[in-house]
């Protein structure tokens, strides 16, 4: 966890941005905060440029929260409050509001920091898009077996022939990567993890395999080698491709910061809250 304290001499109110999902709960939990902000000096409620980001929901309504303002990442903190399942991205249950609330107030700035994915999309007519992602990308191709040669700073490692590939941040390496058979990677280790959909593997074809961990200092790069439509997708924002080139991932030069507070979750208890639950005496 990379720790950064910002205090300053004089305290300005705090500019906070409450984002949360349509569900009951979360409505329930965004009115209290409201109200509460509303009366509190040491609080600005704004949708623009804020200081701090707070997602009510789950890691879906966080994950919205990061690409609303990953324009302002050099200067935006997020906080989550999960008012459902478990989330790793959420530090706060929805019952524990004055203790958010508190914690903010007395805030000094320190921040909990992660490796996020640039996305570079490029198009047969030269097009590129450029994308950021927090959890994770895939491809994949709709009609027949994706074919793709898959490059890792410029050295071709494999001919894939299967699904799809699915390019995760150490954060999202709990997600879909982990039901690809990826493995947990600390959230703060500057590295992307590559893994494979359904590969097909027999006497005539081969693929690696196994999911691969790549160094930011690395790129891959993954160019279909036959025309049809793909799919990509970015968290969760999917699009469609028909004249798709090749998809290039690199760890961005910018990274999400949460709020670090003593209730920012250490990832351990979060994975065995996660997958393991209570563990037997």
């Amino acid at each position: 966890m990379t720790q950064t304290n910002t205090t300053g001499k004089n305290k300005k109110a705090m500019r906070v941005a409450i984002v949360s999902n349509g569900k009951k709960q979360s409505r329930r939990v965004a009115s209290k905060l409201f109200a509460i902000f509303k009366e509190d000096k040491d609080f600005y409620l704004t949708k623009k440029d804020p200081d701090v980001v707070i997602s009510i929901g789950g890691d879906g309504m966080l994950l919205s929260a990061f690409h609303m303002y990953e324009r302002n990442l050099d200067t935006v903190r997020f906080v989550g409050v999960h008012t459902g399942h478990l989330g790793f991205y959420t530090d706060y249950r929805d019952f524990e509001i004055d203790k958010l609330v508190d914690n903010l107030r007395s805030d000094k700035g320190d921040k909990a920091s992660y490796p996020i994915l640039k996305v570079k999309i490029t198009l047969d007519d030269g097009k590129v898009i450029n994308l950021r992602a927090l959890n994770e990308s895939s491809i994949k191709r709709i009609e027949k077996t994706m074919v793709a040669d898959v490059r890792v700073s410029d050295v071709i490692l494999e001919r894939f022939r299967g699904d799809g590939l699915s390019v995760s941040t150490p954060t999202g390496s709990t997600a879909y990567n982990k039901s690809l058979g990826g493995a947990l990677l600390y959230p703060t280790i500057e590295a992307m993890q590559l893994a494979e959909i359904s590969s097909l593997n027999n006497r005539v074809y081969r693929t690696l395999g196994s999911s691969i961990v790549v160094p930011k200092k690395d790129k891959i790069e993954i160019k279909p080698t036959r025309q049809g439509i793909y799919t990509i997708s970015v968290d969760n924002k999917t699009m469609h491709y028909k004249n798709l080139s090749k998809v290039e991932y690199r760890i961005d030069s910018k990274k999400i910061s949460f709020v670090a507070t003593p209730s920012h979750t250490s990832f351990w208890e979060r994975v065995t809250d996660a997958f393991i639950g209570d563990l037997d005496s």
